[in-house]
Parts: structure tokens; C-alpha cells; sequence
């Protein structure tokens, strides 16, 4: 049962710190995820529309969407705008959620910000957390006059709080099975709820390769009159060894190109960004060469294939679905090299975790089953139940820190430890190995 709105209480003043204005907002999430844009409406409206003065990039996609919005982050604080980039969830801090010009926000405007938005709820009817969020984001970007500013959605796109903007280009990265009981049980119903954000002649950039994903797409774009650029068609990218690749734009090429992000999946999701900034380009942003070839080196999107430490190498990655699984399989079998591998795994219990642990526990040489400090953590013997042509050596160590440490110990200086599973793992194992 959904729990009432008076089981959070809403003082009728400001908060007069960020430690009990945080606390209010994450109660938000008793109300779990609400679909539909009429909530987030009505605060923006209360709030003098905010979003109505700036101008959008709206990113959605299955996977890389991050990865996607960061490089762009990147690539235009390089050329010298103030970029606004809104992404989820955060990995430690709640204000990673905001950056403006690749730097976090800052603790007095996240306070100012909450009391500004609480001040228009209706506390007989209040909004999810994301929706709170997402106008506190569209609210701090119009106020520090962010151009352009980059929007991540939640989940989907259609219903999908972010969806409420009218953006200069719509991005979706790629379509996969993941938050089937929200969004649909095939390709098909998956790729038409995130068509949801391709607008009246609003240029479209997809690398969705499925012939089914791309029926609800092309028929979107064809419906609102929105040029669509195909990946692969319009533009595409080719690795060239030793971590370069190559781009073939929409307009230009790029040769010896490189991202500081691993695996070779990150050349795809390259393209994609470079794609959005020619048209960019050619609607008069001014984005030299220089520009992308620093933002692609300097672009920093932690916990994907991110790594940590070395002898042993340590790396974090989120895959939190079986496509993302997949993808960090590949950068194990052909991008990264190691003696063994040393998997900790943590995986949310409403994800699909056979499809995960099946592309990623036959490839490690030890295994340790943990779970985040998170209710919906799935318990560590109910992976170990369900792992399946694993090694013989695995562990069942419920605590993540005690996980990692134990990881550690077995590894040699010439194996390759990957905590995955989930982001809530990695945001975890990132607080305890002291990143920020």
C-alpha cells in the first residue's frame, strides 16, 4: 500500500540546514516511482517555469546515456560554455546529481534550492523524489543561466520527469530488457515509452541497432517530423587499436581519436556524442577540434569501467542489467588483461540477475557474493543460489566492506578485481575505498 502523505511531515518554514532538507527529500522515495509529467508541471509552474530558459540536450537510452552525456559535458565545458548536466542516481554524494561546468554543486544552493521548491508543493499531494529533483535541477540551471544544459531521464522517457522540456536535440543511445514491469516486456514496448521524448522537429540521434526497437523510433520521429539519425548509418566509429579510433560524422571525419573511458564500447557512445555536437555545430555553437580531442581524453564518468587502483587493478563498474553485463564481458575478454579475474557482486533483487551473473561469473576465477547497505539489495546466498558455471572458489561475504577486503587478500599484483552488479555496490565500495 502506498503510504499516506502525512507520513512525512513538511514544516511550513524554510529548513534551516542541508542535513534535515536532504533528510525530507529522500523520505520522498516512500512514494517509489509515479509516472506522468502533471505533478512535475505544477511545481515548475509554481516555480515561474523554469525550464522554459534554457536550452536541452534529452538523453535517453538503456545503457550509455550517461557515458553519452558525459563526454558532451565534457566536449562543451572544453569549448568554453556553462554546461548544465543533470544525471542518476548518484554514487556517493547526492550532489553529483548537478554539475554545472563538470564541477558539483555546492551545499549552500542545494539548500536554497529545496526550500524554493518545497515552498510550491501542495502537501496533500507530494511529489515523488525524482520529480522534487528533477525541478530543483531545472530550477539551479536556470538560474546560473547553464547553456545548454544536459538532461539525463530517470527511467523510460515518455512519463519521465525530464520529459517536460522542449530540447534543441533528442539523444537515445541504445534500447535493452530492463525495467520490464515499468516499461514493457519486449524491445518494442521499451523503445516506443522512450520515443516518448522526440519532439516536433526536433533532430533525433540513436544508435538502436534492433530491427523491433527501431519500429517505435523511426514511426515517433516520422509522426513529429524529426530528422533521425541512424548510428551506423548516418555515422559511425571504428576502432583503430591501442585505444584510438575513428569517426565518420554526419558532415565530418575525425581520425586517432581517444577517450580516457575503457572499453571499446565507449567508441559507439563516442559517436553518438560527436554526432550531437555537428549539429551543434550547426546550429552555432562553437566547438573547435581542440575542444572534442581534450573533452574525449579528460571526460571523467565514474563507476563504469572505472579503474581504481593497480597491482592488483581494481576496477568499478555498475552493469546493473544483462546488456550491461554483456558489455563489461567484452572489455574483460578483449580490452582489459589480467593473470585472474576477482568478481564482487551486488545486484539489486527486482533486476534480472540470472541474465547478469550468467555473462559474468563463468569468466572469473573467484567469486564473492556481497550486497550494498540498500533494502533492495538482493541477499548475497539467493546470487550464490543462483550462479551457475562459476569457479570453485567463492565466497559469501554479506558486507561489501569485508567483500572488498577479502578481494584484496586472494589477489595478486597481476589480477584484476571488478566489483559489479549494481551502482548502488559501486557507489558503496567508491565511499569505502575514499573516491569522491
Amino acid at each position: 500500500m502506498e503510504p499516506s502523505n502525512h507520513t512525512i511531515k513538511t514544516p511550513s518554514g524554510d529548513f534551516p540546514n542541508l542535513a534535515e532538507a536532504l533528510d525530507w527529500v529522500y523520505a520522498l522515495q516512500k512514494f517509489g516511482i509515479k509516472f506522468g509529467l502533471s505533478s512535475t508541471a505544477r511545481l515548475l509552474a509554481g516555480l515561474h517555469n523554469p525550464q522554459q530558459h534554457c536550452r536541452y540536450l534529452h538523453i535517453a537510452g538503456t545503457n550509455g546515456k550517461g557515458s553519452v552525456a558525459a563526454m558532451l559535458s565534457a566536449i562543451l565545458t572544453q569549448a568554453g560554455y556553462e554546461v548544465g548536466f543533470y544525471s542518476s542516481p548518484h554514487l556517493i554524494n547526492f550532489h553529483e546529481r548537478f554539475r554545472l561546468k563538470d564541477r558539483d554543486i555546492q551545499d549552500a544552493d542545494v539548500l536554497s534550492l529545496i526550500n524554493q521548491v518545497k515552498a510550491v508543493v501542495d502537501v496533500h499531494e507530494l511529489p515523488t523524489f525524482f520529480e522534487f529533483v528533477t525541478a530543483m535541477a531545472l530550477l539551479y540551471f536556470a538560474q546560473k543561466k547553464a547553456d545548454p544544459v544536459i538532461l539525463e531521464t530517470g527511467m523510460g522517457g515518455r512519463l519521465d520527469a525530464t520529459n517536460i522540456v522542449q530540447p534543441l536535440l533528442t539523444i537515445i543511445t541504445n534500447i535493452a530488457l530492463d525495467h520490464r514491469e515499468f516499461l514493457g516486456n519486449n524491445l518494442q514496448a521499451i523503445a516506443a515509452e522512450k520515443a516518448g521524448i522526440i519532439k516536433p522537429k526536433t533532430p533525433v540521434i540513436t544508435y538502436v541497432r534492433q530491427h523491433t526497437a527501431r519500429i517505435p523510433l523511426q514511426a515517433a520521429a516520422e509522426a513529429m517530423h524529426a530528422p533521425l539519425y541512424w548510428g551506423g548509418k548516418a555515422f559511425r566509429s571504428r576502432g583503430l587499436g591501442n585505444g584510438r579510433f575513428r569517426y565518420d560524422g554526419i558532415r565530418g571525419n575525425f581520425s586517432q581519436l581517444q577517450t580516457n573511458l575503457i572499453g571499446r564500447h565507449q567508441y559507439r557512445n563516442a559517436a553518438v556524442a560527436l554526432a550531437a555536437v555537428e549539429l551543434l555545430q550547426e546550429r552555432g555553437f562553437a566547438i573547435p577540434e581542440a575542444a572534442i580531442r581534450q573533452g574525449l581524453t579528460g571526460v571523467r564518468w565514474p563507476g563504469r569501467l572505472e579503474e581504481v587502483s593497480s597491482r592488483p587493478r581494481l576496477i568499478l563498474d555498475g552493469a546493473h542489467n544483462p546488456a550491461a553485463a554483456a558489455i563489461l564481458a567484452k572489455a574483460l575478454d578483449r580490452d582489459l588483461s589480467y593473470d585472474r579475474l576477482i568478481l564482487v557482486l551486488g545486484v539489486m533483487a527486482d533486476k534480472d540477475i540470472t541474465g547478469i551473473l550468467n555473462r559474468l561469473v563463468p569468466r572469473a576465477d573467484v567469486v564473492i557474493f556481497s550486497r550494498p547497505r540498500y533494502d533492495r539489495a538482493a541477499g548475497p546466498e539467493i546470487l550464490e543460489s543462483l550462479a551457475k558455471n562459476g569457479p570453485q572458489e567463492t565466497y559469501v561475504i554479506p558486507d561489501l566492506a569485508a567483500a572488498l577486503a577479502k578481494a584484496q587478500s586472494v589477489a595478486a599484483d597481476n589480477d584484476l578485481i571488478v566489483v559489479t552488479g549494481s551502482l548502488f555496490t559501486v557507489g558503496e565500495a567508491r565511499e569505502h575505498l575514499g573516491l569522491s
